[in-house]
């Protein structure tokens, strides 16, 4: 068989997704496979397998892309990881900035809120004299004899790995690396991260909070990366493995260095895949909504880049889809900008202790589930929707999965009662709380970011984002609605277009006046000639690397940074400052002095031959559709009455057909629902959602 796979997989708390491109038709095929949390790498392998019995001769495999959240469960404490034992060096005198981090409380009035559990023990937290100023200067040279016991004391202890994180090293690293070079000496087994090469920036916690939760999370996703290369080779694949990092850009398993890099990998796939499908369809702006069982999120494309932050806080709480400060780890690597909210379909409506209405946190999960699926008697969002008859009221999964229906209007119905509501009232009270609660952090990435939402198309995914998009979409004003195939696998998709990404931060902590721009030229150079050479090292083509110079500035003052794009001249650059302030926060001061905090750069590159999968082709999945024109209704609660509304496959849908709602739309991973004043358009590959009346 002439050509090759590319192979993307997701791999979730409840599923593994897979889908593969054909290089030599541009088919898309896919697969759905339970996850096995124990031992992750185990449903990769499985979904691999069951890929290639499709073929007669399978296929070479070229390229494994994948993402994974073992990063974030591990620090949530999920799938039995237990944090391995670490050190952490410092300079004598600083080994509890670590623990005393910011002054910022994660609940203001709460007398007795903790901070989150210290990731290094007080006890394993050793330090060396020696001292750096922020210049870089040398005011104390490093004792080697403090050197010396260092390592004799981390004899004593059995840890996986230590971070070394001195004072100013982000100016002067020469004493991080002196004693990185004796513990790998001393220990050959040790993992050693040091703070000057995973994040050389100033602000001494969070600079230290980085390079600990990177050296913690080295035994685990090193491990894991190893297991799942090993369980790949052993298939007989032997293709190259590429990691989804948190900044939408993929990665060789050279990520082992960064490991803190994989913290976001699973949600920035689907931002990276709405941003690539926007280009694709020529929509340069779009938010990106990805509802699924637990949770939604939400992220803006401009320009046809997805936004990025460079600032994180790892295993933190929210709230209303705001990171809370000071309830998690921050990490100083660049994220895809996301808003996330408890809200999906196994979100629990319940009644709170006045009498209301109210809907999530809390989530029946795959098991037990939704009450329509059979095991449970709490009602859910998708309890609601089967309600509503927005979800097929037999079965889920081109009839694989059953549906409960009775079993549903029962858990809404005890609701229904204290309310002393109508069950279908009560149904939609429960829809139109997750609406707003989604919404809210579409807002968060767009209104609160400067942007206007009503300039943006809404690409809904997740299994259950498209139910939910034109409700969504009504609440700011969005006109335009973008439904991807295989919407519930969308973010395995992403991984299949995604770039290679690396970056590189200089500390500059000058005015822009002030700033040596010849220092700064030769630095962006040599930047870019090491991250060209990493990309091609990583497989990129040459001729498709493009660089990206940045710099964080602020007002003199002001504690934190904007990004914005280089300039030639040093008003040029305040000039971008300035812009950028006013859109962010509606005011600029052109008479401020701008500071100029790091310098950025960023290289990217694709891996090429890049298949673009084809439109007209149909998936293979676990269930054949029925894909004849089936003129079916069902009964759908709209505008406080039922309705009879049409009820469509996906797969029987002529292409530049345009059907007005209420209608729904089925498909094997995923239902659509196109509310009234609302009309849909089939694409070649995408549906898309218009609004009709305002």
């Amino acid at each position: 068989m002439p050509g090759t796979l590319r192979i993307g997989i997701d791999v979730g708390g409840t599923f593994t997704d897979l889908v593969a491109a054909e290089s030599w038709s541009g088919r898309v095929v896919t697969r759905k496979v339970a996850s096995t949390p124990r031992e992750p790498h185990r449903a990769v392998v499985e979904a691999i397998a069951a890929i290639l019995t499709d073929y007669e001769e399978p296929p070479r495999i070229e390229l494994l892309a994948h993402s994974t959240t073992i990063a974030t469960n591990a620090l949530l404490g999920q799938m039995n990881l237990e944090l391995p034992r670490v050190a952490l060096v410092t300079t004598h005198g600083f080994r509890d900035v670590i623990e005393i981090g910011r002054q910022n409380r994660s609940a203001l009035y709460n007398l007795f809120v903790e901070r989150p559990r210290p990731l290094v023990a007080r006890n394993d937290r050793l330090t060396v004299r020696e001292r750096v100023d922020f210049q870089g200067n040398v005011l104390l040279a490093l004792d080697e004899s403090d050197v010396e016991r260092l390592c004799a004391e981390l004899r004593e202890r059995d840890v996986a790995a230590t971070a070394v994180c001195l004072l100013h090293s982000y100016a002067n690293d020469a004493h991080e690396r002196r004693v990185a070079q004796a513990l790998s000496a001393a220990f050959p087994g040790m993992r050693v991260t040091i703070s000057s090469e995973v994040d050389p920036q100033y602000r001494e916690y969070e600079r230290c909070s980085t390079t600990v939760v990177n050296a913690v999370l080295a035994p685990i996703v090193e491990g894991y990366l190893e297991r799942l290369g090993a369980a790949v080779r052993a298939a007989g694949i032997d293709a190259p493995l590429y990691v989804m990092r948190s900044d939408g850009g993929l990665a060789s398993q050279g990520i082992l260095s960064r490991p803190a890099a994989l913290i976001e990998s699973g949600p920035a796939s689907g931002a990276m895949a709405a941003a690539a499908l926007g280009r694709r369809i020529g929509i340069r702006r779009l938010l990106s909504f990805d509802m699924g069982g637990t949770t939604a999120k939400a992220g803006a494309i401009v320009d046809g880049v997805a936004q990025i932050v460079g600032e994180f806080e790892a295993a933190g709480a929210t709230h209303s889809g705001r990171a809370i400060k000071g309830s998690g780890y921050p990490v100083r690597f660049p994220f895809v900008d996301l808003a996330e909210v408890s809200a999906g379909g196994g979100t629990i409506a319940w009644l709170d202790d006045a009498g209301s209405l109210r809907v999530g946190p809390l989530s029946a999960g795959a098991d037990p589930g939704p009450a329509c699926y059979g095991r449970s008697e709490q009602a859910t969002v998708a309890d609601a929707n089967v309600v509503l008859g927005r979800l097929n009221q037999a079965a889920l999964l081109g009839g694989a999965f059953p549906i409960d229906a009775a079993r549903a209007r029962s858990a809404i119905e005890r609701l229904a009662s204290a309310l002393e509501l109508s069950l279908e009232m009560t149904a939609e009270g429960i829809v139109r709380l997750i609406d707003h609660a989604m919404a809210k952090v579409l807002r968060i990435v767009t209104v609160e970011r400067g942007l206007d939402p009503r300039e943006f198309g809404l690409v809904a995914f997740g299994g259950a984002g498209p139910l939910h998009a034109c409700a969504v979409a009504d609440e700011l004003a969005i006109a335009r609605i973008v439904i991807p195939q295989h919407p519930g696998l969308f973010s395995a998709h992403g991984l299949l277009g995604a770039d290679l990404h690396t970056t590189d931060v200089l500390a500059v902590l000058r005015s822009t006046g002030k700033v040596d721009r010849s220092a700064l030229q030769r630095w962006f150079e040599e930047s870019e000639e090491r991250a060209g050479a990493k990309l091609i090292e990583q497989g990129v083509q040459r001729e498709t690397i493009a660089f990206r110079r940045q710099y964080d500035a602020r007002y003199r003052g002001q504690g934190f940074e904007l990004t914005i794009d280089h300039a030639d001249s040093p008003e040029a650059i305040a000039q971008r400052f300035h812009d950028a302030h006013r859109a962010r926060y509606g005011y600029d001061v052109r008479s401020e002095i701008v500071e100029l905090i790091n310098a950025r750069l960023t290289g990217v590159g694709a891996l090429s031959p890049r298949v673009t999968p084809s439109p007209s082709t149909e998936p293979v999945l676990e269930i054949n559709f029925v894909e004849e024109r089936r003129e079916e209704t069902r009964r759908v609660w709209v505008d406080g009455s039922f309705i009879n509304a049409p009820v469509l496959q996906r797969t029987a849908l002529r292409e530049g057909e345009r059907i007005e709602g209420p209608t729904i739309v089925e498909e094997y991973d995923c239902t659509t629902y196109v509310a009234p004043q609302w009309s849909l358009t089939a694409d070649a590959d995408v549906l898309v959602l218009e609004k009709t009346a305002q």
